[in-house]
């Protein structure tokens, strides 16, 4: 099925400087490579200004930033294009290939509606937060002695996680505090954290599989997963991408082989439709059957309002092919049906939004989310996944009887505005990289 479009990836060397008295990387030609660009690709192109006086403008990420909000209106005053973004092109790379960035390693999400209570939503295994005690469910209190509504009325959380050292103040789940100074380091995010084979009773098994994000390290696990719930007989599948804001493209159809490839080879999986001027480059990628697709009856996605991108591309998209249509646990997502290309110049890489991806039945229009079907609290006092979590009750519930147990109150985000529900990671860069996709 990964059907690539290598144009999406551009290295434009011409644009790269490496000698003293090369000026092609001016911060003007800079600015200006973005410009051209962003009118060659963005898929909302036909929105930018005819006129941009780029000497208005400190940096070619200022440009951007100006850019973007020529993009649709949100519905509630603000651009749509939260998501277009210029990044280190080794960082870049880093992270989609390896799976690494520098930080502390945790996300964290706000719980409340006026975005006080910042939590830890994940801590990732051997990251500098996990070796000084940072938890899943803890509470930010300060950070070097400020409040979380001081730095925000300020220069912002993003500001201050790109410090090292940082003093942070924690409460834990039971109310005891402590205070740790935690520096910097390179941490690598382990995309599949657990999965599982649940007995569910009368010879039903059933696969669970948590996706912390779309990188390409997932792909050689995948296939050790699935030839195990194969062997074990499985039809009836979980993927939790609760925390996963999305990632690469490549990594989402090689999901979808292994999930509908026994079900509904070589029919489409999703269309990639580019702008106008860029139609052309439009293109049809296609389920293949692999040697360990299951043979999927029920998919149930967990998912909150930071489920994005990727992680929305393959629900839609294997929606269709489910008797029953695929089964949102938890709350409704995030809503990024439109994804990135790769454009490099001067050791920099430009992603900007440049497609919309539609399902077989050319839907694609869900930009306020998929809806969720059997509402669940995402109970950060329970570890994700465990018999106890709100989500796999109601997800093993539904997969039983065919219907959605009452629910819980849900906590917290499902009261929020989308983007105060949305995990961040705390590495450097803008928070809308969390939501980059690439082929």
């Amino acid at each position: 099925m990964r059907n690539f479009l290598m144009l999406l990836l551009i290295t434009i060397l011409s644009a790269c400087g490496s000698s003293g008295g090369d000026t092609t990387c001016t911060n003007t030609s800079q600015k200006q490579f973005v410009l051209d660009n962003m009118r060659t690709w963005y898929f909302w192109n036909d929105l930018l200004p005819d006129q941009v006086d780029i000497s208005q403008f400190a940096s070619p990420e200022d440009l951007l930033l100006h850019l973007t909000t020529f993009s649709p209106d949100d519905g509630n005053g603000n651009p749509i294009d939260r998501f277009s973004f210029i990044n280190s092109a080794v960082a870049d790379a880093q992270f989609f290939g390896e799976g690494k960035f520098e930080g502390f390693g945790f996300s964290s999400k706000f719980v409340d509606v006026d975005a006080t209570d910042l939590r830890l939503t994940r801590v990732f295994t051997d990251s500098p937060a996990f070796r000084a005690g940072l938890a899943r469910g803890q509470r930010i209190l300060e950070l070097n002695g400020r409040t979380i509504v001081e730095i925000n009325a300020a220069e912002g959380l993003g500001a201050v996680f790109g410090t090292t050292p940082l003093e942070f103040t924690m409460r834990n789940v039971d109310d005891s505090e402590f205070t740790v100074t935690i520096e910097h380091d390179i941490v690598t995010i382990n995309p599949i954290p657990q999965w599982r084979i649940i007995d569910a009773g009368s010879g039903r098994m059933v696969g669970y599989l948590e996706l912390a994000t779309f990188i390409s390290t997932a792909d050689p696990v995948f296939d050790t997963v699935f030839a195990a719930f194969r062997t074990a007989g499985v039809n009836d599948v979980i993927i939790d991408l609760r925390y996963n804001g999305g990632g690469l493209v490549s990594t989402a159809e090689l999901l979808g082989d292994y999930l509908g490839g026994d079900i509904a080879a070589n029919l489409v999986f999703s269309h990639t439709l580019f702008n106008a001027d860029r139609a052309s480059n439009n293109s049809t990628e296609f389920f293949d059957r692999l040697g360990n697709s299951v043979s999927l009856s029920k998919l149930v996605i967990i998912a909150t309002m930071g489920t994005a991108s990727a992680s929305e591309l393959v629900t839609n998209s294997m929606d269709p092919y489910v008797v029953s249509g695929v089964t949102i646990v938890g709350d409704t997502t995030f809503g990024k049906p439109v994804g990135q290309i790769g454009i490099e110049f001067c050791g920099k890489i430009l992603r900007p939004i440049a497609f919309q991806t539609v399902n077989v039945e050319n839907f694609g229009d869900y930009f306020d989310g998929l809806p969720v079907d059997c509402a669940a609290a995402d109970d950060l006092s329970v570890a994700v996944g465990v018999d106890t979590d709100p989500n796999m009750v109601a997800a093993l519930a539904y997969l039983d009887t065919g219907a959605c147990p009452v629910a819980a109150a849900l906590a917290g985000p499902a009261k929020l505005d989308a983007a105060a529900a949305i995990p961040q990671l705390d590495r450097r860069g803008p928070p809308s990289r969390e939501f980059a996709d690439a082929f």
